[in-house]
């Protein structure tokens, strides 16, 4: 057979059964083909990427002398092969002869026992107490009859010998004792059983004789030269196909009609997103070219244009069709969350793993799975680590695609510098790797492109048009970059004032919220914490009693479900704004208030939030109207990107027509507000260099850490694939590049973190640098670190969580706190004998902070590092004992989100010093106290808590109402149903209920598969055990 004049058509890789009137090919029949109509091509399911392409391959098949259809490991290889030896087929008289028997039937005819001497004697009476599936097995061959198999190859005859057997022996079986039912027992059982018999034996006799015929070449032959020769041609032809389908399975991709996804992708997108069908641009996108060639691409458009969307299909695409795990990027914790809710419905319908990676969470390195992909969802410190992880145990190229969300974070200090080092490794060390960016619009978005050997697409697409306005006084302008003014008169406010209103708000924001609240909703920017809860509490003040009716009875839920949260106790301003329909919503919430918060705003129960630049960056919640209370954050002007993240909030797409935006502007920042909003977009510059070299230095740690870079040569030609080498010339300009290398690698073996051999040309990293890159740790801290565990060690506190929650205080949280000498010496003498002797061991003695207490001098000089440490540990410490996070912020007179923050600090700090210790053998004893702290930092409540709070996006609060409900482990949780729980549970929405449901099945999942691979790997066979040697 010419291999030149072969076609080889892709249709699909699919795992279910293929339609047999799909495929009428040459070798089927003439009768069944003539009887097939036509069948269609495969319909909806065929059509995927296709294109001219797909068009041009269906007018070449018709010339073909072959075709094959690839098709997937667990696929039926011979499901359309319905003859492979023209009209003699066996399967095909095999199909003919089941389709006779189940006419029979079903018209309840009695079937003939009189043909059945070839296979079993009929004067066998028992034989009619025999199951279903066997009559139905044997009489299907019965009705072959002799002539049928006088022309076999050996190995069918075999096939058909050891029919004879198993009709022989179940002769001699006891027919009372079988459970199956009789064939004349039909009143007895159930109906819908009966097909599923019948087709469990028909596919038994189709399978055994699928394997025997595969097995022909090797049979020995002692039939006719014809029939060996006929029978080496099909095993030719299957041998051919099966190389071409080999060739070829590599580079196929297509699965189906939705840019190369089966259509229950599209199905699930509907179901679970209310998405019909795609923007014009996002289809655009998905049939670039540089996408089906898999090249890198950076893709910008405006916030809320629908970006995210295009990278979750190129992730399930990578997922289900390359094969491949993926990892998504996202900047916040919250977020994280929110992508593993959302996308773990997906994961259970496709049959994937979604891995949280996010503060404590995350196993380094992953599970390897055999049989599953995943999709890991990191926070940027996390995917650091995670691909360190993965260069590490040699599994990179198992990762097909990185996909990188706000892109434009590279310029964002010392985390753009951890994203740049994470994707300069993955460039460098795995061509097989995809890399696409989300971005904000950048003026230099081409050094991105050079960066990352990338493609770029960039639209203005909006779903909501979106009108920018700034007023100042009581008069809006609408902005015009074109114009020479900027911005061209609108109208002027027409609200009527009192003085003492006009007093209290100068800024009209009372007039600008109530022309869309409470039918449309409205989020107010304010430049710091504070006036987030002042303006919130002044809007409510001269609101009429209609907005208190309101979804009054769903905004009493949200008072009880925050008073549950506080454990009782809930925020006065929330107290008084919540009933009028407005909350605040700033870094100062704990982050159980930020979520009720959230989901109240989404569901319209509130309709206004005032709010800093946070939220801007993190949950989308959009507006009908965005007003940003003054051009400033803190004390710092607004970037335009900061001003075109908030602005890009206004306008809901699906709900409003248009979204709008007011910046309140006074006289005297009238010119800086030109600039802000008409001018280009700010650029993006490498931030390796950032806080004198911090990164740089991490970097150069972990590539001779991970022997990715033995020499300072390899050094620099591995740091040609970052940022901070496209844009040298402008980063770095006192010194050269190299010599910033050749500093860096001086500083490193400095602080013992490498060395070098004899000549200094050979690097190797250190235990302590080890160390140090494997638990992420801070340069400037890994020193100090090393030594108070080691001073720990000496005289470390058992009977007390105190000691070790000091050990694993964040060093970065220390400069934020100010201790109140009364309050640190209050709790201090609270403490028993042996906690105050090891903050004395420490660095911290009683008679300190007596001193400080007392207002008295100390003449004695004290680590002030060490004593705010100890007042953070002791605020720690105290919550770890009550679990009460209200009461002791009370206690230590500081704001429950600051309380919050150092929480979850500190228990990925513990994350982090746990694998520290792990790479040091002296540090032995703290891997098993540090694993069970990082437990306890990470949720903070009670242990019969724990396991519902594993689940992504369950609070305390919702936690608990989850356990008394009877919902009390995982299992419970993952098994519920989501209409009922949303019913049972007070506030539960019907779609959080879904995804709630599903991220707690997927991580029962997961933690099945691990166990599971954990067996697999006990019962390997060893490769290299050794063999018995001939002697």
């Amino acid at each position: 057979m010419n291999a030149a004049k072969r076609e080889i058509k892709i249709k699909r890789v699919s795992s279910r059964k293929r339609s047999r009137d799909s495929l009428k090919t040459h070798l089927t029949p003439a009768r069944k083909r003539a009887g097939g109509g036509g069948g269609g091509g495969g319909g909806a399911g065929g059509g995927g990427g296709g294109g001219a392409g797909g068009e041009q391959s269906l007018r070449d098949w018709a010339s073909s002398s072959f075709m094959a259809e690839y098709c997937s490991d667990s696929e039926d290889l011979f499901g359309d092969y319905d003859s492979i030896l023209e009209d003699s087929s066996l399967l095909a008289k095999l199909d003919d002869a089941e389709q006779n028997e189940r006419q029979c039937e079903l018209q309840n005819k009695a079937v003939d026992q009189q043909d059945f001497i070839t296979l079993r004697p009929s004067e066998d009476a028992d034989i009619r107490k025999r199951s279903c599936e066997d009559i139905l097995t044997d009489s299907i061959l019965d009705n072959l009859g002799d002539e049928y198999f006088k022309d076999l190859p050996a190995s069918q005859l075999e096939f058909q010998e050891r029919v004879h057997e198993g009709a022989k022996w179940s002769k001699l079986q006891d027919g009372e004792k079988t459970s199956t039912p009789l064939r004349n027992a039909g009143a007895e059982r159930n109906a819908e059983d009966i097909p599923r018999r019948q087709m469990k034996a028909r596919r038994s006799v189709t399978d055994q004789l699928k394997r025997t015929m595969l097995c022909n070449a090797a049979a020995p032959s002692g039939v006719s030269r014809s029939v060996v020769l006929k029978e080496a041609v099909v095993s030719e032809e299957i041998s051919v196909a099966m190389q071409a389908m080999e060739t070829v399975s590599a580079q196929t991709t297509d699965l189906g009609p939705f840019f190369g996804l089966p259509t229950k992708v599209k199905d699930l997108i509907y179901q679970l997103r209310g998405i019909e069908r795609l923007y014009d641009w996002q289809e655009t996108c998905l049939n670039l070219d540089c996408v089906h060639q898999r090249k890198n691409l950076i893709y910008s458009l405006p916030t809320s244009g629908g970006k995210t969307l295009v990278a979750e299909i190129l992730v399930l695409r990578e997922l289900l069709c390359r094969k491949k795990d993926c990892l998504f990027i996202v900047p916040y914790i919250s977020l994280v969350q929110e992508k593993v809710r959302g996308l773990a419905s997906f994961g259970l319908e496709l049959d994937f793993m979604v891995e949280e990676y996010a503060g404590s969470k995350g196993k380094f390195p992953p599970v390897k799975r055999r049989n599953q992909r995943s999709l890991y969802i990191a926070t940027i410190e996390k995917a650091h680590s995670l691909v360190n992880a993965l260069v590490e145990t040699d599994r990179l190229e198992n990762l097909g695609l990185v996909v990188v969300d706000e892109l434009h974070m590279l310029g964002d200090g010392s985390r753009g510098a951890i994203i740049e080092m994470t994707l300069a490794k993955v460039l460098y060390m795995s061509k097989a790797t995809q890399i696409i960016g989300m971005s904000a619009t950048l003026g230099n978005i081409k050094d991105l492109q050079t960066f990352l050997r990338a493609e770029n697409y960039t639209n203005d697409f909006r779903p909501v048009q979106l009108k920018e306005f700034v007023k100042v006084k009581d008069t809006i302008y609408e902005v015009h970059p074109k114009e020479e003014e900027c911005f061209r008169f609108s109208r002027v406010l027409n609200f009527k004032y009192s003085s003492g209103m006009q007093k209290i708000d100068p800024d009209h924001i009372i007039a600008l919220v109530t022309e869309v609240i409470p039918t449309h909703s409205c989020l107010v920017f304010c430049p710091t914490k504070k006036n987030c809860e002042n303006v919130a509490g002044m809007v409510c003040k001269y609101l009429k009693e209609e907005f208190l009716q309101h979804r009054e009875a769903e905004k009493a839920v949200l008072l009880r479900e925050l008073k549950d949260s506080g454990n009782g106790s809930v925020c006065p301003v929330l107290r008084r704004t919540v009933p009028f329909g407005l909350a605040y919503h700033h870094s100062g919430l704990t982050s159980e208030e930020r979520k009720l918060v959230e989901e109240a705003y989404s569901n319209g129960v509130l309709c206004l939030l005032t709010c800093t630049s946070t939220l801007a960056a993190g949950i989308n919640l959009p507006a009908r109207r965005v007003i940003l209370r003054s051009p400033y954050v803190a004390t710092d002007f607004l970037k335009r990107s900061q001003y075109k993240q908030m602005v890009g909030r206004a306008g809901r797409a699906g709900i409003d027509t248009e979204g709008e935006s007011i910046l309140v502007l006074q006289d005297k920042d009238r010119t800086m507000a030109k600039s802000l909003v008409c001018a280009p977009m700010e650029n993006c510059y490498s931030n390796l260099m950032h806080d004198e070299g911090k990164g740089i230095l991490s970097l150069i740690l972990s590539l001779i850490g991970l022997n990715i870079t033995r020499s300072v040569d390899q050094v620099r030609d591995f740091l040609s694939w970052t940022l901070l080498y496209v844009q040298q010339k402008q980063l770095c300009v006192e010194k050269s590049l190299w010599e910033v290398v050749q500093q860096c690698v001086d500083l490193l073996k400095q602080k013992d973190l490498i060395t070098a051999d004899a000549h200094g040309e050979s690097l190797q990293v250190t235990k302590l640098g080890k160390a140090t890159y494997k638990g992420s740790v801070d340069l400037t801290h890994s020193d100090e670190l090393y030594r108070d565990l080691a001073k720990g060690l000496e005289g470390l506190l058992l009977n007390s969580y105190l000691h070790l929650v000091y050990l694993v205080t964040p060093y970065d949280m220390i400069s934020q706190c100010k201790p109140d000498w009364m309050i640190f010496f209050r709790q201090f003498t609270q403490l028993s004998a042996a906690e105050q002797k090891m903050s004395g061991a420490v660095g911290v003695p009683e008679s300190f902070v007596a001193r400080k207490a007392a207002g008295q001098t100390v003449k004695k000089s004290v680590n002030m590092m060490a004593v705010r440490r100890m007042y953070l540990a002791l605020v720690l410490f105290s919550l770890l004992k009550e679990t009460n996070l209200w009461s002791v912020a009370d206690r230590f007179q500081l704001s429950r989100g600051f309380i919050q923050t150092l929480l979850s600090s500190s228990s990925a700090f513990c994350s982090c010093v746990l694998h520290f210790t792990e790479e040091l053998e002296e540090f032995w004893p703290f891997k098993a106290l540090l694993t069970e702290l990082t437990r306890r930092l990470s949720y903070c409540v009670k242990a019969e808590l724990i396991p519902l709070m594993e689940v992504a996006g369950v609070m305390e609060s919702r936690a608990k109402q989850l356990y008394n409900a009877g919902y009390k482990t995982l299992t419970h949780l993952a098994n519920a149903d989501p209409a009922v729980l949303s019913k049972t549970i007070e506030n539960l929405y019907k779609k959080r209920a879904n995804q709630i449901v599903a991220s707690a099945k997927m991580l029962l999942n997961e933690k099945a598969a691990a166990l599971q691979e954990e067996v697999d790997d006990l019962l390997m066979m060893p490769l290299d055990l050794p063999s018995e040697r001939l002697t």
